[in-house]
């Protein structure tokens, strides 16, 4: 077969698979490796030593696979689903956590891509989010989408509600037209939305203050100043994606990820009390496994001080007890958030 054959029937399996979007970009030096640096020079990535500890290893795409030609970027939806008002002492989980640890989902499909190529003899490598890519600019080179003014990356037709994964390759495939426009405009919704003021500016992101961050990746409290911004959510964050225009006029095919409606919302003051075994039990295949047990707690301790009632004092009194100080801190500031909202309150 010739490697443009190769090519397209690289990417009918790809959708037979359940991917939506495929593109090849060359494997040359990541695009953005410049403006990474700058990013993590200004201090932008918190506590996520990892990106700076792999840092060089993210210039190239050889860092992964030696022998690398051609990078093919995928995406896989995933379900924008809203969710109304909860109420009190609920909290809310971001769409791409609603369902199993999404990393697992795509190794096997990228591994079954792989070996369709394999059969051929050659070289492949899969790769998600946990691999020292700038899957991004590989994306963007690959003609999948453009950086929307919240970084995320935008397709016309299908919005920004899916998954990146790539597939490295020593086969040197016929590349697709990287995406050199914005559709943006003067559009500014996703950056006025963020109740946490996350966007020191349009296509920059300071995660120390994204609730996707604070709520997953931080392992120390919530600064003051941003708790209130935080709301309910529980795990994640939706906003800025939730407010584009490209997202609410996207066209879904029928999506292959699933998803469990249970974990769309989940009581915080259930959490709150829960043991460690229990944490295991009910999460540890899914993405809310990674803040951790004493971090799932924090967070909702955070959510009942910003939406819950006085019906969530048991539960915040236990906590104020927590041998985890994060958490002990958490709910003394939850109990006395609440107790401020009285009437009375002076």
């Amino acid at each position: 077969m010739t490697p443009t054959d190769i090519k397209a029937q690289l990417k009918a399996e790809a959708m037979r698979l359940g991917f939506s979007l495929f593109g090849v970009a060359p494997a040359t030096e990541a695009d953005g490796f410049a403006r990474y640096e700058a990013w993590l020079a200004d201090g932008h990535h918190g506590e996520m030593a990892y990106l700076e500890n792999r840092r060089e290893a993210r210039r190239h795409p050889l860092a992964i696979l030696e022998s690398v030609r051609s990078v093919v970027m995928l995406g896989f939806d995933y379900s924008q689903n809203p969710i109304g008002d909860l109420g009190a002492n609920r909290g809310r989980v971001a769409s791409y956590a609603r369902g199993p640890d999404y990393h697992n989902l795509l190794w096997g499909k990228l591994n079954q891509l792989g070996d369709w190529l394999r059969a051929s003899g050659a070289e492949a490598r899969g790769v998600t989010d946990s691999a020292p890519l700038l899957e991004r600019d590989f994306a963007r080179r690959a003609g999948l989408g453009w950086f929307g003014k919240n970084t995320m990356l935008i397709d016309k037709r299908r919005g920004s509600f899916f998954f990146l994964a790539g597939l490295l390759t020593n086969l040197e495939l016929p590349p697709d037209e990287p995406h050199t426009a914005s559709h943006c405009g003067t559009c500014t919704a996703c950056l006025d939305a963020c109740p946490t003021d996350a966007f020191p500016a349009a296509g920059t992101l300071d995660a120390r203050k994204c609730i996707s961050y604070l709520t997953i990746e931080t392992k120390t409290a919530f600064p003051l100043e941003l708790r209130t911004g935080v709301g309910d959510w529980l795990f994640g964050c939706d906003i800025c994606q939730s407010v584009c225009p490209w997202n609410r006029h996207a066209g879904r095919d029928e999506i292959a990820f699933p998803i469990d409606p249970n974990l769309a919302t989940l009581d915080a003051m259930e959490l709150l009390v829960m043991d460690e075994p229990e944490f295991r039990r009910r999460f540890r295949s899914t993405p809310l496994a990674r803040p951790k047990w004493n971090g799932l707690r924090r967070n909702a301790a955070i959510v009942l001080g910003n939406t819950g009632d006085e019906r969530a004092f048991p539960a915040l009194e236990r906590a104020k007890a927590d041998p985890d100080p994060t958490v002990r801190e958490a709910a003394e500031w939850a109990k006395a958030r609440i107790l401020s909202r009285r009437p009375d309150y002076e």
